[in-house]
């Protein structure tokens, strides 16, 4: 563990794998990490874990559609130390076909996807532009470039937090706060989406390298943040060497 930083990262999503070694990178720069997820008391392990590393992280159950929940995580972490990052991070995948997306669906999906990134990202802000500095990244996808069949909600939803990241960027740009966008343009290795190919391609394990390792989207959410504020990226797309674009 490197020194400890006066500094705080929210992290909402930190689900299993992409969100749980964001939590991991930043914890092991030395940051305060508020992890929020639907179901908090699958973040103990993760705590336990830093912890055991002496690190700090703190787990909380959060719903990112509800705007009072928002408010109250980021306020948690800007109470223990300045609030220097806040990655939104979010899965909402889901595949259905056009006649099968239910208003239900789509609505729910955007709300996680969309909706709860603005909610998030604002929030964040209000903390960051008084001290002019700080670090919103948003998590996005192949389907925030472009529609696939059995993707309308998904891709709608996508779409439209890339629109909300572009706009955070151009007007919180000028406060010194970074805004970036990450389009993961792969599989991750989750067990998830090892299901999924196994359904697809009939094969038991995926080929080496043809999924991406979750640590790769920490690593690159740090590199982004360690950036100086003349040569900042806003959007970053990564895959592997194998994957077709």
């Amino acid at each position: 563990m490197t020194t400890k930083r006066n500094a705080s990262v929210a992290v909402v999503g930190a689900g299993d794998y992409i969100g749980a070694n964001i939590v991991r990178r930043f914890a092991r720069e030395g940051y305060i990490v508020h992890a929020g997820r639907r179901n908090g008391d699958k973040l103990v392990p993760l705590v336990k874990e830093i912890e055991s590393e002496g690190g700090r992280a703190v787990g909380k159950t959060i719903d990112a559609r509800q705007e009072d929940s928002i408010t109250e995580f980021l306020a948690a972490a800007e109470k223990d130390a300045p609030l220097e990052v806040c990655i939104f991070n979010p899965g909402a995948n889901v595949q259905f076909p056009l006649l099968e997306t239910t208003e239900r669906v789509f609505r729910k999906v955007w709300e996680m996807a969309c909706y709860a990134g603005f909610l998030t990202g604002r929030e964040a802000a209000r903390h960051m532009m008084p001290r002019k500095k700080g670090s919103i990244f948003f998590t996005g996808a192949t389907a925030s470039l472009r529609g696939g069949s059995g993707f309308a909600a998904f891709a709608s939803a996508k779409f439209g937090l890339r629109a909300v990241a572009q706009s955070f960027a151009r007007e919180l740009g000028p406060q010194n706060i970074h805004v970036a966008h990450l389009v993961i343009d792969s599989g991750v290795d989750t067990e998830w989406v090892r299901e999924l190919r196994r359904k697809k391609t009939g094969r038991a394990e995926p080929e080496p390298d043809e999924l991406m390792d979750p640590r790769a989207v920490g690593d690159v959410y740090w590199y982004l943040h360690q950036q100086p504020n003349y040569s900042w990226t806003h959007e970053l797309d990564v895959r592997p060497y194998r994957e077709s674009w």
